[in-house]
């Protein structure tokens, strides 16, 4: 499905109003991107609730070709799954009640942006255990030589059987069914829709978002809302889009919720310095609050169709608040240094749920540090636990 039709959100440089600061109660111990911490890398988490045993429940996050890491409650790592030869985990998503032989499962789904292959795991108390199908197809490359240019499977969403993919370098997404295969589990491309690339201005300008040569404005950061039937996506220099599903497709023209600032500002690629040098004082004004990238989309529900939709703002590390039903701006917050853990820098993915669970009456969110500290000197990253009644938010 290609566009040609877009709507606004929110209005551009809508009014500010001060950011609630808020603090972790619980961190994930440092992941360390060198040789030495074995290339691991913090990325996208995702909450498993066992609803057993809540006590039990888990926090299940990406660390790219560090593989995934298994959490309790507590923060404490439980688990650690290395990646496939050639392998990295670049975000991860949950499946509940997965038809698999004469039982109903839970999965952990893990786009593997290394073999542009969808990873699936089956969730019990005891951790998680590799399900996936041995010949499970690539998700967009047409063969191993052209995955291994990397434009591969990145974001990830999942709701009822399916899968929505992101496709990195590019503006494309793809809807997989999954399905069972003598026991394990693998999946077929059900839809595909490629977001712009570039945008008809109000002052009847064009603009494009800048991007090293070659590439396009990804999506990384994305949620369903299963019950609205309604994808939330991030693409990270551009904009945070409302897409309808139905069933296995795109049912809608996508809507804008928010643009990034840099919304129709000017710049240009610097190969020497391999960055985008933008053009401030020529900027038209048509930008939103949020400061590129765009990520880490999540979804707390108070009801059916009730709740918020929380919005990573990387670029100035604020999340962002709206209303799940009208996606009405809330509130933004920041997340700072407290007396347990640090703060939250650069944040890429989050997870919320509002199952009470022990120590969060309320429900939790899961966030990504980008700048975990202190790093002694190494490039550390890690999870961050928030007690949601932190964030002083009434039922909607």
């Amino acid at each position: 499905m290609a566009l040609t039709t877009l709507a606004a959100g929110v209005p551009a440089h809508a009014s500010e109003r001060p950011a609630r600061e808020i603090t972790a109660k619980v961190e994930t111990p440092a992941l360390y991107d060198d040789e030495a911490g074995g290339d691991a890398d913090a990325d996208d988490p995702a909450i498993w609730v066992n609803q057993a045993n809540k006590a039990r429940s888990l926090v299940i996050g990406t660390a790219k070709n560090g593989g995934l890491r298994v959490y309790d409650l507590t923060g404490r790592e439980v688990q650690s799954i290395a990646t496939p030869e050639g392998g990295r985990f670049n975000n991860v998503d949950l499946i509940s009640g997965f038809k698999l032989g004469s039982q109903r499962v839970d999965l952990a789904v893990v786009t593997d942006r290394g073999l542009d292959k969808l990873r699936i795991y089956r969730i019990s108390p005891a951790g998680l255990t590799d399900i996936t199908a041995a010949d499970v197809p690539l998700l967009f490359s047409k063969d191993e030589a052209e995955a291994q240019e990397q434009a591969t499977g990145y974001g990830l969403a999942t709701y009822d059987r399916y899968a929505v993919v992101s496709r990195r370098h590019t503006t494309r997404l793809g809807i997989f069914r999954l399905v069972e295969k003598h026991g394990r589990v693998t999946y077929r491309a059900s839809d595909t829709l490629d977001l712009p690339s570039s945008f008809r201005l109000p002052n009847g300008g064009t603009w494009s978002p800048c991007e090293e040569p070659g590439e396009g404005p990804q999506i990384e950061g994305m949620v369903v809302d299963a019950e609205a039937g309604v994808l939330y996506a991030a693409q990270e220099d551009v904009a945070l889009w409302r897409i309808n599903l139905a069933g296995g497709t795109f049912s809608s023209i996508p809507r804008i919720v928010e643009k990034v600032q840099e919304y129709g500002v000017p710049a240009s690629w610097d190969p020497d310095t391999e960055e985008c040098l933008p053009d401030s004082a020529k900027d038209p004004g048509f930008g939103g609050r949020i400061a590129a990238d765009v990520e880490g989309a999540s979804i707390y529900s108070t009801g059916k169709r009730d709740g918020y939709l929380i919005v990573s703002s990387q670029g100035d590390s604020r999340f962002y608040v709206y209303d799940r039903r009208t996606n009405r701006p809330i509130t933004l917050f920041t997340v700072t240094d407290g007396p347990k853990t640090d703060g939250v820098q650069h944040s890429d993915g989050a997870a919320a749920t509002s199952v009470a669970l022990p120590g969060y009456p309320k429900g939790l969110l899961v966030l990504h540090d980008g700048e975990n500290t202190p790093g002694d000197g190494r490039t550390s990253t890690n999870f961050k636990f928030i007690d949601w009644r932190s964030l002083h938010l009434a039922k909607i």
